[in-house]
């Protein structure tokens, strides 16, 4: 299943960011190519990444416009804005159970980032990270996608629940108060990761009544809906497997395009059209091999660098502060800690 640097969102998300225009879907139809009402007529239809941008910078506006519209997305959301997500979420018996749903369900309503967990002693951190490249996302989607999930979250806990807190990795967009009306809790901004804090006991409280019967109905449909999408796979999820396997150190776009039997220039464009770039490919691929290198070896930074394409040690330690907000040695007595 492409979960990595994928191009498309699925329409009914896409409908609900219209929905946040002034006048409506109705007022947007044909602003971005084919991204009218009507375009999308099934949950397996795609929406390329570039007319998803196009919308947005409808909905927010010229000039910083709305700096709030991600919130106001977010926090707008029903259950039929996530399609099958929604409805497996409202049967599920906890929030666990939903935050576990919203991990493997995530790609049915957006391919342009991931969702994960990482439980504590006593809280749980629900992260959202962007595979496209970042400078085509606004941070109003990623604002959209956090406030949704504490919209969901309360499908479940109720109105008056709220996380303990959140935090998004850019700048703060307009004024407090949104934020805090909307969100219920501290928001930090700057920070190193997109991710709302949750404890633990709000986490595995249990849910009375719940459905698990159709609870299943929806997951087996989700899961079929899941199989279907990875049948499709994008140029940047095909970059994405050969470089797994290829020498990152000194491999550019051309070495790329001959993976994948395409021109350097014919390759860039795609890359582009799916919201992504190859530098930024080539980016994750260098964290991903970081972190499995520092997981599983005791190499010495000086080199575990070049076999993930850097210079030296001092690059390798920039650029991992860059991705994980902590040093390779950090990253490394953390990991020993934890085992």
């Amino acid at each position: 299943m492409p979960s990595t640097e994928p191009s498309t969102v699925a329409a009914s998300y896409a409908r609900a960011v219209l929905s946040a225009t002034p006048d409506g879907a109705d007022g947007t139809a044909g602003t971005a190519g084919t991204a009218g009402p009507d375009a999308w007529a099934s949950p397996a239809d795609r929406l390329p990444f570039s007319e998803v941008r196009a919308l947005w910078d409808t909905v927010i506006g010229t000039r910083g416009g709305d700096p709030h519209a991600g919130l106001r997305v977010g926090d707008g959301i029903g259950p039929g804005s996530l399609h099958v997500l929604g409805h497996v979420v409202l049967t599920c018996a906890s929030l666990a159970e939903a935050a576990e749903a919203a991990v493997r369900y995530h790609p049915l309503v957006s391919q342009a980032g991931t969702v994960s967990l990482e439980r504590g002693g006593e809280a749980t951190r629900i992260r959202y990270r962007p595979t496209v490249d970042p400078a085509t996302m606004h941070p109003q989607q990623v604002e959209a996608i956090v406030a949704g999930m504490v919209r969901a979250a309360r499908w479940i806990a109720g109105d008056g629940w709220a996380p303990r807190s959140v935090s998004f990795t850019h700048a703060r967009t307009g004024s407090a108060e949104p934020y805090a009306r909307v969100l219920g809790c501290p928001v930090a901004f700057d920070a190193a990761e997109n991710a709302l804090t949750v404890a633990n006991s709000d986490l595995d409280r249990p849910r009375a009544p719940h459905d698990p019967a159709l609870g299943a109905l929806h997951r087996a449909y989700a899961d079929r809906l899941l199989r279907e999408l990875s049948a499709s796979v994008t140029r940047a999820e095909q970059v994405r497997q050969w470089l797994e396997q290829a020498p990152l150190d000194g491999t550019g776009l051309a070495d790329a395009g001959r993976g994948v039997h395409l021109s350097p220039r014919t390759l860039r464009r795609s890359l582009q059209e799916e919201g992504t770039s190859w530098r930024a490919l080539l980016d994750a691929a260098r964290h991903r091999r970081a972190r499995r290198l520092l997981e599983t070896t005791d190499l010495p930074l000086d080199r575990v660098a070049p076999l993930v394409g850097l210079s030296g040690a001092t690059a390798l330690v920039r650029a991992f502060t860059r991705w994980e907000g902590i040093t390779p040695g950090a990253y490394r007595a953390r990991g020993a800690g934890s085992g």
